[in-house]
This record gives C-alpha cells, structure tokens and sequence, in this order.
C-alpha cells in the first residue's frame, strides 16, 4: 500500500471517530449504566417540575417518578434521578403558528429528539398554552404535533414518555379549544394543571382559592365524560398561592378585586401575585388573621396588612387542600399527583421549615 493510501485510510478514519463521536456523546454520569433511558413502567406517577437550581437534591426522591426539567439542564440531576429510577424529560414549546406546515413540525420534532439523546433524557413535556378556536389550522396542528412527537420519541428512545399539559378543564379554559381525547390517546399521559383555576373570572370579582376542592374534582369529570381514560389523568396541584390585593375586604373575609379582564372574562388572578409556599409559611406568622379555612372551596388563606395599609387577602394550598385532593386521585384511579413546582418549597435546616415541607410531600401520598 502506498504512503497517500495509507494517509488516506488514516484521514477517512479519523472522520468515522469524529462522527461517532458527536453521534454518541459521552456520559456524564460516573456509571454509565444510568445513561441508559428509564424503560420500567410505573403504577403510580408522582410529577415533578424543576424550575433549576439544587432544591432537587432534597426532593422525596423515594416518591419521584419523572422530574421535567424547565430550568437550566443539568447532568448531575439526570444522573441522580436514573439512579433512583425517575425519568428526566425535556420541555417542549412551540408557537402554533409555525408548525402548522407538517415540515417544520418535523423539524421540531427531530430537533427536540436529538438534544433528548444529546443530554440522555427519557421524553419530554409538551407545555403548549396557547389559545386555539377548534376546527383552524392551528387546532390541528397541534393534535398532529402530540401524536406525531410520541410516535417519534417511542420509537428513538426506549421507554420514553411523552406527556401534555393541560388546563384544569377541557371546556375552552382561557380559550385553549383543544382536540383532547385525541391528545390523551395519542401520549403517555396528561398532565391537569389543577390551579390557575381564577384565570377566568366570570362571576363576582373577589378573590378565591387557586384550585377550589369542587370545581377541581368537576375538572376531571369533564376530562372522563370525553372519553378519556383515568389512567391517562395525572393531576398537578400548586405548591404556590396568589396574594391579592383587596379594594375592600369585609368583615366575613370577601376580598374585592381591580378588574383585570383576561381571555374574555371580566376579571382574574392576574390582578393577584403568586407566591410560593416557602414565602407564605414566613408570611402568615405576622399575618393579622393567622391560618383560615373556607370549607366550600376547601382551602385555606390568610389576611394582613401592607406598609401602605391596605389589606390584602393570600389564598394557598397546604397539606389539607392537597391530602383531599390526593384522595380523591386514589379514589378515581388517576395515573397519579403532581405540583407545579418541586423549587418552591423551604428546603432549608430550619427545623419548622423541614416539618413543613416533609408534610406537603407526605400529602401527595396520604395514607388510607
């Protein structure tokens, strides 16, 4: 063999390992065995959203199933969850608009699986809330999107799951008209975001609970009267709460909002502030009215004062509203629980602070 050959062969050997290697990135995980996508089913989903951060590390990790990361990836948390055998998906957003061609739909689908492969994720969640009229293009498009990204995942990934958020009723919440039982049946799973329940405010404008006990629960009926499956149901419940702000605030605890008109309805939470849970437990110490309870929404809240005096209303879900939820989730045979989101909890050695975060995990699983 010549000299040029063999420089040849050489060269055109070095390209195979180039390719390789950016075909098949390495592992970032000590064992490379967790590199490997979590193929085992589970009985019972526990969801959690990552907003970033390392709050994750003091997560109920003998209660995750799938974390969805939506803050900044991070290869020490996919590795720790393979570890414990909890799925880590990516978010997956698109505008409507520009995938109502199926090409670029395709485009987006092949991109979102390779940066899956590329950071060894085990599926995605398909966070899609915009508005859509039932019947235009963009109705759909997105049905075609769902059912085309699960086909795509299921066949590239082993095991992999695909999931869609939800609003926490399928009658047109906040004008989001989806195709809902062919979204179930096309994923995994969906996931009901059982809170924002006042983004559409259409009786009197006074404040109320994030996800009141009823109307959740009536969610949920709705979602089955379609023809969808319980075991395609997992219900998200908010770790957060909404400080709102009152023009007047009676005696019997009615808080009377601004209006602040959204998506057609007169008034909504968005004249309210969300806060975490973290921040309301500190809160409500100083609170002129401590921990209440409204038994008709099931839900508690509090009252106080601001530097300005004037008086704002913090309507919440604790251990309670979320224990009575979750039985409702083992009554009805949902696929499972989860919040919106894992970060916003006190996770600090502060003893109260542990106490009370153990319990709103404990929560998701009450005890029979």
């Amino acid at each position: 063999m010549s000299g040029g050959m063999r420089c040849r062969l050489l060269w055109l050997a070095l390209q195979l390992l180039s390719c390789g290697s950016r075909l098949a990135p390495s592992c970032p995980c000590q064992d490379p065995a967790l590199c490997e996508p979590i193929a085992g089913p589970r009985d019972f989903e526990v969801y959690v959203f990552d907003v970033g951060g390392q709050n994750w590390k003091s997560y109920d990790w003998s209660q995750v199933t799938t974390v969805a990361v939506f803050g900044k990836y991070d290869p020490e948390l996919m590795c720790y969850a393979h570890s414990k055998g909890s799925r880590v998906v990516l978010k997956g957003d698109v505008l409507l608009k520009n995938i109502v061609d199926p090409k670029n739909r395709t485009d987006w689908i092949t991109q979102q699986l390779d940066l899956a492969k590329k950071q060894f994720m085990d599926g995605i969640n398909l966070d899609i809330e915009q508005p859509v009229i039932k019947g235009t293009p963009e109705y759909y498009a997105l049905t075609a999107l769902v059912e085309e990204t699960a086909e795509a995942f299921h066949r590239e990934i082993q095991g992999s799951q695909v999931t869609f958020d939800v609003a926490w009723s399928p009658k047109c919440v906040d004008i989001r008209c989806y195709n809902y039982t062919a979204i179930a049946n096309a994923c995994d799973f969906l996931f009901v975001m059982s809170y924002d329940e006042q983004s559409q405010i259409w009786t009197e404008c006074v404040a109320g609970a994030n996800a009141p006990y009823n109307q959740t629960l009536a969610g949920y009926d709705d979602y089955i009267s379609r023809n969808i499956d319980p075991k395609k149901l997992v219900m998200g419940v908010p770790w957060y709460g909404y400080d709102y702000k009152c023009l007047n605030l009676s005696e019997d605890h009615v808080c009377i909002l601004h209006k602040v008109p959204f998506r057609g309805a007169p008034c909504s939470d968005a004249v309210g502030l969300q806060v975490s849970y973290r921040v309301m437990m500190k809160q409500i110490k100083s609170s002129m009215s401590g921990r209440l309870w409204e038994d008709q929404q099931k839900a508690p809240f509090y009252e106080y004062k601001d530097a300005e005096g004037i008086a704002h209303q913090v309507w919440y879900d604790d251990p309670k509203s979320i224990s009575l939820k979750a039985e409702y989730v083992q009554k009805l045979g949902l696929r499972g629980i989860g919040m919106w989101n894992g970060n916003l909890l006190d996770y600090s050695d502060d003893p109260e602070a542990k106490q009370q975060t153990e319990a709103m995990w404990k929560a998701l699983r009450p005890s029979p």
